[in-house]
């Protein structure tokens, strides 16, 4: 990332007039990695027949990735800013592709009917909702309630038995409290990926809620301490990192 659009602080990320003025200037940023590095957690969900929504597409290319990876169900990414929506319709358009929808939308208040999709994914995009948090086993009500409105919209337009993708730097410790909150029908599993530091995989499936919901641990440690990894991190990374060490 150049230092033309660098914010000054964290919060400015949560200020629409920002990402306009990035992505104004920045032609693609790919957040918490490309497709290559998790291909092989997201291509056993994948088939030509699905339907995807990309949540805060920005000037990923995450969208044609899916194309050539196959998906030929319709693909929809929606952003919050106009100037991304219309510098990727450019990109398709002068690449030639179709087959993927880019829309200006909020993820708080999307505007699809229930049940529209059968996979939707998110990339670093809920993690913005977490930057004015202080204290990560504590958020402020502002940012609870609008981490629950994702989720509620999300979990609306997922189709029965749909799946929902998370790629995040939010570890379970703080991500399953919102995840698996009374409600959600979705079973919660993750994976990790990355050298040197893990990237979450979240896997959600709608529908298929246990009575004891899954993953790769059945249950949270006690809260340990909380460490910033600035400096095993590419870029802006590190804003959104909270490493949870292990006891």
């Amino acid at each position: 990332m150049s230092d033309d659009v660098a914010p000054c602080t964290a919060l400015a990320y949560l200020d629409p007039s920002y990402w306009d003025q990035r992505f104004g200037k920045e032609e693609h940023y790919e957040w918490f990695k490309d497709l290559s590095h998790f291909r092989h957690l997201l291509s056993p969900l994948l088939s030509p027949s699905i339907s995807v929504l990309e949540v805060g597409c920005g000037n990923s290319r995450l969208g044609e990735d899916l194309l050539r990876e196959g998906v030929a169900g319709g693909i929809t990414c929606i952003d919050l800013s106009p100037v991304a929506v219309n510098k990727m319709r450019h990109r398709l358009a002068e690449q030639g592709t179709s087959g993927v929808d880019v829309v200006v939308a909020d993820m708080l208040d999307m505007p699809f009917e229930s049940e529209s999709f059968d996979l939707v994914i998110e990339k670093g995009t809920m993690d913005v909702l977490f930057v004015d948090v202080a204290d990560p086993w504590n958020p402020n009500p502002t940012t609870v309630d609008n981490i629950m409105k994702m989720l509620e919209g999300i979990h609306k337009v997922l189709k029965p038995d749909g799946i929902f993708v998370s790629i995040t730097f939010g570890q379970p410790h703080f991500r399953r409290r919102f995840l698996e909150a009374p409600g959600f029908t979705w079973s919660v599993e993750w994976s990790t990926f990355g050298d040197g530091f893990h990237y979450f995989f979240y896997t959600l499936q709608k529908g298929k809620r246990s009575a004891e919901p899954s993953g790769h641990q059945n249950k949270l440690p006690a809260p340990p301490s909380i460490n910033m990894l600035h400096e095993e991190l590419e870029s802006e990374d590190y804003i959104f990192c909270i490493n949870v060490e292990e006891l």
